[in-house]
Parts: C-alpha cells; sequence; structure tokens
C-alpha cells in the first residue's frame, strides 16, 4: 500500500472513530486514489484536487465543491505525514448551499396519504388478503411514523424488533445520522398500530414458504430490510394518487416534509400555548437527533408563520420593557 493509500485508510479510521460514517466520504476518496494513480502522482497538490473536484464536467457545481471539500480535509490530515502536501484554500469552488423549503402537509393531507397506503391497488395483485394488509400496514405506518415522530426515512427503516419497548411506549434509534441514539415516546394510538402492523405481517410470513428469518422491523417480503428507494417509489405513486402533486410530475412534497411538518408544527404549538422556546429549541433539537442546535433554529426562519410568531414574541417582550 503506498504512502498516500494508507493516509485515506488512516484518515477514514479516525473520522469514524470520532462517528462520522464517513460512506460517501470514503467512495470520494476512493476514487481520488483512483485519480491519483491515473496521474502517477503521490503529493496532493492544489492544482491535482481542483482537477479532481472538475474533470466531470457533468457534475453540478455543489457536487464539484463537495469533491474538493473531501480532498481538503484529506489534505489537513496528510500535512503531518507528508510535509509537501499542499491544502487547498477555500471558497476555490465557492457554491451558495440553499435549503429547499418545506411543504406543510395539511392534517387532511397526511390523512389521505395514510389512507391510500392501506388501500393501494397494486397490494390486490397476489390473492387472498394476507399480502395486502401485509404491505398496505406496512407503508401506512411507515409514513405514520415520520408524521408524528420526526423521524427520518432511513432511521425509520432500520428499526430492529427490539428496537420497540411495548410496555414503556418507547422507540430506540439507534446509531442514527452522526452515530448518536435516542429515545422517542410513542402515542398509545401509533402504538396500537405498530401492533396491528405485527399482526398483519406476522400472518403473512406465517403462510410464506420456506419460512424466513425478519432481517428489520419494516421489511420486503423476502424478510429482508427495505431499501429507501422503494419507499420512495410508493410514496410517489401515491401522491400523485391522492393529488400532492400532478400525474406523472416527479417534483413536489417530498417524504423528508413530514419530518419538517413535525419540527414546525411543535414549534408553532409552542407559541400558541404561550411556552419558553428558546429554553425548549434544545429539548426538539435532542428529539429530532439534530447535532447542532443550529439546525433547529433553521425552522424558525424557513417558516412565515413561526417567523411572525417570533417577531410578535419579541415585539411582547420589548413592550414590557418600556
Amino acid at each position: 500500500m503506498n504512502p498516500l493509500s494508507q493516509a485515506v485508510e488512516g484518515y477514514l479510521q479516525l473520522q469514524r472513530g470520532l462517528g462520522f460514517k464517513m460512506d460517501r466520504n470514503g467512495t470520494r476518496l476512493r476514487q481520488f486514489l483512483r485519480f491519483m494513480e491515473a496521474k502517477k502522482a503521490s503529493r496532493i497538490t492544489t492544482a491535482l484536487a481542483l482537477e479532481f473536484a472538475t474533470q466531470l464536467p457533468a457534475l453540478d457545481p455543489k457536487t464539484q465543491a463537495h469533491r474538493l471539500s473531501v480532498v481538503r480535509a484529506l489534505a489537513r490530515y496528510n500535512l503531518a505525514l507528508d510535509p509537501t502536501t499542499e491544502i487547498p484554500p477555500a471558497g476555490l469552488l465557492p457554491v451558495r448551499a440553499r435549503r429547499r423549503q418545506p411543504y406543510l402537509y395539511s392534517p387532511a393531507e397526511v390523512l389521505r396519504l395514510l389512507d391510500a397506503a392501506l388501500n393501494y391497488r397494486l397490494w390486490n395483485r397476489f390473492p387472498g388478503p394476507w399480502w395486502g394488509h401485509f404491505q398496505g400496514w406496512t407503508y401506512h405506518c411507515i409514513f405514520g411514523l415520520l408524521a408524528v415522530t420526526g423521524m427520518r426515512l432511513g432511521e425509520v427503516l432500520n428499526l430492529q424488533a427490539q428496537d420497540i419497548d411495548w410496555t414503556g411506549a418507547v422507540l430506540t434509534v439507534r446509531k442514527a445520522k452522526f452515530g448518536k441514539s435516542r429515545l422517542v415516546p410513542l402515542h398509545p394510538s401509533t402504538l396500537q398500530a405498530l401492533k396491528t402492523f405485527v399482526q398483519h405481517r406476522d400472518r403473512f410470513f406465517a403462510r410464506r414458504q420456506p419460512r424466513c428469518a425478519l432481517s428489520h422491523f419494516f421489511v420486503t417480503s423476502c424478510g429482508t430490510r427495505l431499501h429507501v428507494t422503494q419507499v420512495d417509489e410508493v410514496f410517489l405513486r401515491l401522491s400523485r394518487q391522492i393529488g400532492l402533486r400532478a400525474p406523472g410530475a416527479r417534483h413536489g412534497p417530498r417524504i423528508h416534509d413530514l419530518r419538517h411538518r413535525f419540527a414546525i408544527e411543535t414549534l408553532q404549538r409552542w407559541y400558541r400555548s404561550d411556552q419558553d422556546v428558546e429554553r425548549l429549541l434544545p429539548v426538539l433539537s435532542t428529539y429530532l437527533g439534530h447535532t447542532h442546535i443550529t439546525g433547529t433554529y433553521w425552522y424558525l426562519t424557513s417558516t412565515p408563520a413561526l417567523m411572525h410568531a417570533a417577531g410578535a414574541r419579541l415585539e411582547q417582550r420589548w413592550k414590557g420593557l418600556r
């Protein structure tokens, strides 16, 4: 293994030890190693890093900037091993980060989505009711959990059977983003929906031959973990069916907007009940699994209703000081 390859492995091991998953960054760095081998180069320079980042014109500016930032981070680490390493300066490929405006689902839209999941016509393609009930309740509960807990889709799909405490009505999210774990309390109605799902899931697999072990709480008909793309495809079809987007349209409200809705609704409810939102924001941040509270503050600036509520609260405080 050449020194640069050793540096990449050492850097990835260090970052993973700190709790970062490094999946996408690891892929980028292996691409960079292949690029350096093709160039017959062993020293990181600004020119080579920039060439690697922009070598594929079809890549969008955001992706090119990310490729460069990954190499820049490696260069900082490698400088201690190779003093001739050049660290590409920041700002070579500036990209203004813009977060997409969240779509705030109405309660009626959420109910239509959950009902459509239960009654989706494709669940009838196999004889007998067991397949349809299993599939319908699978997606009904996935979308329902996202709406009432604010979890990420990947967190829901990673759930194991032991992650649900049926007696304590608590769900454990294990090793989520940045390796964090957290507890999520469940409302009795949510717990009952999950119990109904388990009944239909187990009835389906009791009839399936050969019998198979279930790898996760939510699974495919083969007992394996559902993939994000499978859930995305079902959501896309259902959202067209219930009018969330036009027939044939791929752009529109996203699954992730259910998480945004949960956060925004929570903040609005706190404002309406005259709660101390500033004091409670860290609570919401922890509940959502945010690494920094700035990720939670973003909801205040992204939603006009919240901006108005925050402004009204601030104005009320200033009046009290006059």
